[in-house]
This record gives C-alpha cells, structure tokens and sequence, in this order.
C-alpha cells in the first residue's frame, strides 16, 4: 500500500469554517468514495510534541494500493472539479508520496 501525504495552510483570508464545512461535506465523502483509496483523513495540526506552532496546519493522509487507478480517478471530472475547490482553500499544498518499508 502506498500513500500520499498532503501539507498545507490555508490561503491568507480563508475561512477556516467554510473550508472545514467543505472538506467535512465534500472531500472526504468524495475522495473515500473512491475505487482506488483504501482510506482518506484530513488532520488538524495541533503543534509540535514538545511544545511549538506546527509548520503546517493541516495534513491529508490518502492509502492507496494502485498508483495507476487512483491517477485515473483523479482525472474524472468529478475529482477535478473537488481539486479546483480544494485550490481556492490551500495555499502551495506540498504532496508527499510514501510506500511503506
């Protein structure tokens, strides 16, 4: 199984209500609905063990097991159009591809 970590802040001025609201009503349903993911969260940093602000305020952790068919459900229209909104909340989202030892 692989999976993909997504890091990110949120845009100078978004409300992070409304994209909590979205991503609650609309990613996870969406992106767990998949035939290629296996599971998807969207974590809330809340600091550093150990004390300190997290450099991040918000992690997504996707499990997949086929690369190929979870390229090919991002490319339906469907999860375009939830990566076009997902866009407007994050700012320079920074994608992490992992595999496990």
């Amino acid at each position: 199984m692989s999976t993909l970590i997504v890091l990110f802040n949120l845009k100078p001025g978004v409300d992070v209500a409304a994209y909590e609201h979205w991503a609650r009503t609309t990613d996870l349903p969406i992106v767990n609905a998949l035939p290629s993911v296996n599971s998807f969260e969207v974590l809330r940093t809340t600091g550093l063990l150990g004390g300190g602000t997290a450099p991040y305020q918000y992690v997504e952790v996707l499990r997949f097991s086929d690369p190929a068919a979870l390229m090919s459900d991002i490319g339906t229209a469907t999860l375009q159009a939830v990566a076009a909104q997902f866009q407007t909340f994050a700012d320079a989202p920074l994608f992490v591809t992992t595999e496990a030892l």
